[in-house]
């Protein structure tokens, strides 16, 4: 088995692969694609970058001035429903696109390099529980999956699934009681089964194999299950048991309050896809 510093490279690997991989998609957009609206209502493609870049800064803030970051969470818990939105309405506003592209390769690299230096062990503050720093590269990793999703759909493009998906599956799973705790119901005692299988037909598997109750479907489909990028009725992804059933319908991978998810297609109407206000953080 390899040691947790081995592992922890290998994350923060994934999580920088992920955002060359979004990076590529965004630097040749011209000026009027930066400003094409998302699926997330009010966001531009510009109002995405500027959300990581953001959130990139705020966990270098972690990584590297820790007893300082109770002042971020100070703001957080000033306007929970927006601080979110001003953080990226201000940097499209003070900056260009190009601009912002350069902030954010810069954030992003500065980042990489405090969470490499971080020692073993070490755990760094957040808007929810402490996290290893494995756990944070994960976090952004999905993240940046999930927005650069939004990215995808909003100039139509469809992005080939990788292997850093199962990074994402695994917050979702591990965030399961959460989703419950935010939204102020109690957890199932019982683990479930989770069987996602990858288009190459790999198997990543979480729970005891003779849980009662399971999830199967599609590695993709979970994955956008979890960051509310599609409804559960427009995936492949199947419960078989009621709590593992209402798991499904209040799934979040990430933190903060519960997101309001995305319409089911057939309900999006001749105007095109609803826009739900973004929610993940």
């Amino acid at each position: 088995m390899p040691d947790a510093s081995a592992v922890t490279a290998a994350v923060l690997d994934d999580m920088r692969e992920e955002s060359d991989e979004l990076d590529l998609l965004v630097a040749g957009l011209s000026a009027q694609e930066w400003t094409a609206p998302t699926p997330a209502e009010g966001w531009t493609v510009a109002h995405q970058i500027a959300h990581l870049n953001w959130t990139d800064e705020v966990a270098l803030v972690a990584a590297t001035q820790p007893d300082s970051f109770s002042a971020e969470v100070e703001k957080a818990l000033a306007a929970p429903e927006t601080f979110v939105d001003e953080a990226a309405e201000e940097a499209v506003a003070a900056l260009t696109p190009a601009d912002l592209l350069v902030e954010w390769r810069e954030g992003r690299a500065r980042l990489q390099e405090a969470l490499r230096a971080a020692p073993d062990g070490a755990k760094l503050p957040w808007y929810g529980p402490p996290m290893s720093v494995a756990s944070m590269a994960t976090a952004r990793l999905m993240e940046t999956w999930a927005h650069g999703q939004d990215i995808a759909d909003a100039l139509g493009v469809t992005r080939r699934p990788t292997a850093r998906l199962r990074h994402v599956a695994r917050i979702g799973v591990r965030a399961r009681d959460y989703a419950y705790f935010v939204r102020g119901l109690r957890p199932p005692a019982e683990q479930f089964r989770v069987e996602l299988r990858a288009e190459d037909g790999g198997l990543t598997v979480y729970g005891p194999e003779d849980a009662g109750q399971r999830v199967t479907g599609p590695l993709l489909d979970f994955c956008l299950l979890v960051t509310q990028r599609a409804h559960r009725d427009d995936l492949a992804v199947e419960a078989v048991g009621p709590d593992a059933g209402q798991w499904l319908d209040i799934a979040q991978a990430f933190a903060g309050p519960a997101g309001p998810g995305r319409p089911r297609k057939a309900d999006a109407g001749p105007a095109g896809p609803g826009r739900p206000r973004k929610a993940d953080r």
